[in-house]
């Protein structure tokens, strides 16, 4: 049976080593071998677990009931990303700055980026969006969120990975430059964020990283123009946010297939689904 290394798992099963020793030390869920120098080994059986918690976890099943989940002790219940939403509302609410702030590491931690960002905290800035007097939480919430991208950003840094600028065209929601960061880093990639967006972005100047540029709503011809003329110069592109979205929706009408189409040849866009750190403590690996 193949062993592999913490970093080899991570990349496997699409998740960061910081979340597997969370789910070894605080859930019992893990029971990796170790080397003769104390570090973690994984077999396939291992793989499998793994795959099986991320299964529970994007479901919505709460870290802390898979364990008897896997130990077959009880039935799984229905999704409870709610839960997790509900904690960070009470302490916002509660007006408990340290207590979500405490709240997001910990949540950061157990719960895969792409499921913490994509299932919590972006219903839950959804929901402060609804009514003006839960404005003010939310900016709190926005605050916070940028406190932890920036933890995230600092830890990417500290690891071999690709060098990337995260930066916004147009008129966006900034925060969402910081939850992509979050995801990014995840991802393995080492993330700079432009924080102010652009009308008119100069990415010749970016060249010597990869460019992830987030923008909303339908780009116009001229856009369009500009993002193939990047491509043309060597730039290496992603676009994101809604306008990579319906790019990508507008391929098969006419009117964009030219254009959407030469994009998406040049590995322009986005992929729309994706599954995609946080310091802890002193370990071997």
């Amino acid at each position: 049976m193949s062993l592999y290394s913490i970093g080899e798992v991570a990349r496997i099963c699409g998740i960061n080593p910081v979340t597997l020793r969370a789910w070894q030390r605080r859930y019992g869920l893990l029971k990796p071998q170790r080397t003769e120098g104390g570090h973690r080994l994984f077999n396939d059986d291992d793989l499998d677990t793994i795959r099986t918690i991320l299964g529970w976890i994007n479901r919505g099943i709460p870290v802390g009931q898979v364990k008897s989940l896997l130990e077959g002790k009880v039935e799984a219940l229905p999704g409870g990303w709610s839960q997790a939403e509900h904690r960070l509302l009470t302490a916002l609410q509660d007006g408990r700055s340290s207590k979500v702030r405490q709240l997001v590491i910990e949540l950061g931690r157990e719960y895969p980026a792409a499921s913490f960002v994509n299932n919590v905290l972006r219903p839950l800035r959804e929901r402060l969006s609804g009514d003006s007097r839960l404005l003010m939480l939310r900016s709190q919430l926005d605050g916070l969120i940028i406190e932890h991208a920036v933890m995230c950003m600092n830890a990417a840094r500290k690891r071999p990975g690709t060098p990337a600028t995260l930066t916004g065209w147009g008129q966006v929601d900034s925060t969402e430059l910081w939850l992509e960061a979050i995801l990014r880093c995840e991802e393995g990639m080492q993330v700079d964020v432009l924080p102010v967006s652009l009308d008119e972005p100069h990415l010749e100047n970016l060249s010597g990283s990869k460019i992830l540029l987030w923008s909303e709503g339908k780009l116009t011809q001229i856009q369009r123009q500009r993002l193939l003329g990047w491509v043309e110069q060597g730039l290496s592109i992603t676009l994101l946010g809604s306008a990579a979205i319906i790019l990508s929706a507008g391929e098969n009408e006419s009117q964009h297939a030219n254009a959407a189409g030469a994009l998406r040849h040049a590995d322009l866009l986005a992929t729309p689904e994706r599954e995609p750190l946080h310091k802890e403590g002193k370990n071997h690996d």
